[in-house]
């Protein structure tokens, strides 16, 4: 299957009581992708569900784990997640076309 490349690089800045990472390398792997995850990010900050960094967050974990699953379907970790997940992807899908809806009237 024909997939978009991605480079996803992840940083430790600070623990939760927000003292400076003691962390010396980055988290870094190249990874496919059936979907433009870039366009679906910026489609769903424009649905504004959560702010622009919750939303990338939210955005990237979903399309990452997605294809995670999508390519390990058979696999009997993913048994009773996969029907679930689908319904989930469905009912996002719907949300967001109706997020966009709404913010085209209330633009107009």
């Amino acid at each position: 299957m024909k997939q978009h490349q991605y480079h996803i690089t992840v940083q430790h800045l600070c623990d939760a009581k927000g003292q400076p990472s003691t962390y010396t390398e980055k988290l870094a792997f190249n990874v496919g992708n059936h979907d433009d995850i870039l366009a679906i990010v910026e489609r769903m900050q424009q649905a504004k569900l959560f702010d622009k960094d919750a939303t990338a967050a939210f955005a990237l974990g979903l399309k990452l784990f997605g294809e995670t699953l999508l390519e390990n379907r058979q696999h009997p970790l993913f048994e009773q997640l996969l029907p679930q997940f689908g319904q989930f992807m469905k009912h996002l899908k719907h949300t967001l076309a109706q997020q966009t809806t709404v913010q085209e009237v209330r633009e107009e």
